[in-house]
């Protein structure tokens, strides 16, 4: 691999098979203090499916994730997660019912191990309404998925490299067995091998059922995993549809993909 790039491959197939909604947002609005950020966001994310959120800096990527964990102030006339509104919990109340949230600034316990990280992300295992049971993961799983964390596991987190910390990051969140997984910005600021990690990562969580909505600026890395993609700006839906439209659409990148 050429250092500082990462080869395209293929795109992911786009789903043809309906699937049941597990997450849907209609009407979304957002605001920080008196400054509304989301207007009117309308997304929804199907089960086993990965969805990339678009848009340049600044577009109300992050906003959007923030404001389906209720983190930030905001109003919505759907917001439901596995066929029931949430739009009145709070952010520990959706991590209970199985949405777990990576932010971009890669919040780690510092002073704590790698192992000592990942035992306080563990919730009980979880099954689908047809009884079925969900990805269960435990440290063993995580540390052969993210395998430059197996020989960390007693390091201080406070010690390892922005990647290493990225990784430590997902895996705890998937200690909670979340049924779907709010990934910010996950290439961003690393090096080309932990991007690599984090193209395995999400096709591994997609074949143990669990749904990704992913935001990110890198239309390459978003091809390689999203099965569709949603572009804002300035907080608004400017399209929704396949990835793989959209990163053939030059018309669409140029206006709001490229700087």
């Amino acid at each position: 691999m050429t250092p500082g790039r990462f080869e395209l491959g293929p795109p992911v197939s786009v789903a043809v098979q309906p699937a049941a909604t597990l997450l849907e947002v209609k009407g979304l609005d957002a605001w920080y203090g008196a400054a509304q950020v989301l207007r009117g966001v309308d997304l929804q994310v199907a089960r086993g499916e990965v969805v990339a959120l678009m848009g340049r800096n600044g577009a109300g990527k992050s906003t959007t994730m923030k404001s389906i964990m209720g983190m930030v102030k905001r109003k919505a006339d759907v917001l439901t997660f596995r066929g029931t509104a949430v739009a009145g919990l709070r952010p520990y109340e959706m991590a209970r019912r199985g949405i777990g949230y990576v932010p971009e600034d890669r919040r780690v316990f510092t002073d704590l191990t790698v192992d000592e990280n990942l035992s306080l992300g563990r919730l009980p295992p979880r099954s689908w309404p047809d009884g079925r049971a969900a990805a269960n993961w435990n440290k063993e799983d995580l540390y052969a998925l993210f395998a430059p964390l197996a020989p960390l596991r007693r390091r201080q987190a406070g010690t390892l490299s922005g990647g290493e910390q990225q990784m430590l990051t997902v895996a705890r969140t998937l200690m909670g067995n979340p049924f779907l997984l709010l990934l910010d910005e996950p290439s961003e600021g690393v090096a080309p091998v932990v991007v690599e990690q984090m193209v395995g990562m999400i096709h591994a969580l997609r074949e143990k059922g669990t749904s990704i909505l992913l935001s990110e600026q890198n239309l390459p890395f978003a091809r390689l995993v999203a099965d569709r993609a949603y572009v804002l700006e300035k907080g608004v839906v400017r399209y929704g549809g396949s990835m793989e439209s959209l990163y053939t659409d030059e018309t669409l990148k140029r206006k709001y993909l490229t700087l």
